[in-house]
């Protein structure tokens, strides 16, 4: 463990998929990790040799921080209540689900002095990063169009997923990373404009779906995401191309695992080859490490509070756009509150 992350205890709130991947993060910054969960934490501590804490209060007493990796519904309660509990926290993505709700949890936290951080761990990907990177240095000229994707095997199958009132849906707990994604290296959104099918009816997601949103950005630049959720058995992919005055910029997951890119004046120098992921750190420890060193008053890490709360608008803007048939424009719209 690094001497600004010495003497670190998490407490892990939730036992499901993705807190293996914060445990064993947590495991490898050397912290001692409690886990409180209504489910799963005695099966999670025996593998991975972690504390079991029985209560949610017991956790926030003892913890430094918490790390919350529950079902999206209970981001919202559980964050409060940390931030009631005086405690910093790290929520994984959605922030909540929607944005009248995640800024209620910033407001909640700025009036308790607390940094609350959200977990988009995309931007912690190296092709991601290296692709931010070259864009702010201006190596490919202004950014006319970009395409995002993302596919995984359905979750909704079984579960909370299928429901939207729970999950969000396809677009707010898959393509969410993407819609963050495009205003990172894009810039701030204007205009959205959605389309998914099948669609949702009565609350309740299609198994098998994809989804398609437009994003116009203040700059004139024009983005594309796609989501889907496949049938069992589907690969999980992601990629992206970045076309700007002077280059692209191109990452797939399901190629070389490297980061390309083509530059048009002349520039074309090697230096931005990317390795896979796997073949480095991992994302989310690289993500975790940040992020707890941000809320021991370090450097702030390259995601913020408002930053999910802007995703999550986005996706809340993509669903009012489904329902309408229409763009829904960013200047005037306004969070509901409703999930589905």
């Amino acid at each position: 463990m690094s001497e600004e992350l010495a003497g670190l205890t998490v407490g892990l709130i939730g036992a499901g998929n993705i807190s293996h991947v914060h445990v064993a993060a947590w495991k490898a910054l050397g912290a001692r990790v409690l886990v409180h969960s209504l489910e799963g934490a005695e099966e999670l501590s025996e593998q991975y040799g972690l504390e079991v804490v029985a209560s949610l209060d017991d956790c926030l007493a003892e913890a430094e921080f918490v790390d919350i990796v529950t079902p999206s519904a209970t981001h919202k309660e559980i964050t409060l209540a940390a931030i009631k509990a005086g405690k910093n926290v790290i929520c994984e993505k959605p922030l909540t689900l929607t944005a009248a709700d995640a800024h209620e949890v910033i407001d909640a936290a700025r009036a308790a002095g607390v940094r609350l951080y959200p977990a988009h761990v995309v931007r912690f990907f190296a092709a991601y990063k290296a692709a931010y990177d070259a864009i702010q240095a201006g190596r490919i000229g202004a950014v006319a169009v970009a395409r995002f994707y993302r596919q995984a095997s359905s979750p909704a199958g079984a579960g909370w997923y299928r429901e939207v009132a729970r999950s969000g849906g396809v677009i707010m707990d898959l393509m969410v990373h993407d819609l963050d994604q495009a205003r990172w290296l894009c810039g701030d959104v204007t205009s959205v404009y959605a389309a998914q099918n099948p669609p949702t009816v009565d609350g309740v997601s299609p198994v098998n779906v994809a989804a398609h949103v437009t994003l116009t950005h203040e700059s004139g630049a024009i983005s594309h995401c796609r989501a889907t959720w496949g049938a069992t058995g589907t690969t999980f992919q992601t990629g992206f191309q970045v076309a700007g005055s002077t280059g692209v910029l191109k990452f797939t997951s399901d190629g070389d695992l490297g980061y390309k890119e083509e530059l048009q004046n002349g520039d074309a120098g090697g230096d931005l080859l990317i390795p896979a992921s796997t073949l480095g750190e991992s994302p989310y420890l690289t993500q975790l490490r940040e992020l707890a060193v941000g809320l021991r008053g370090g450097a702030e890490p390259r995601v913020l509070a408002s930053d999910g709360a802007t995703a999550v608008y986005l996706a809340e803007a993509a669903r009012a756009s489904m329902e309408s048939g229409q763009p829904i424009d960013m200047k005037t719209f306004v969070s509901s509150g409703a999930v589905a």
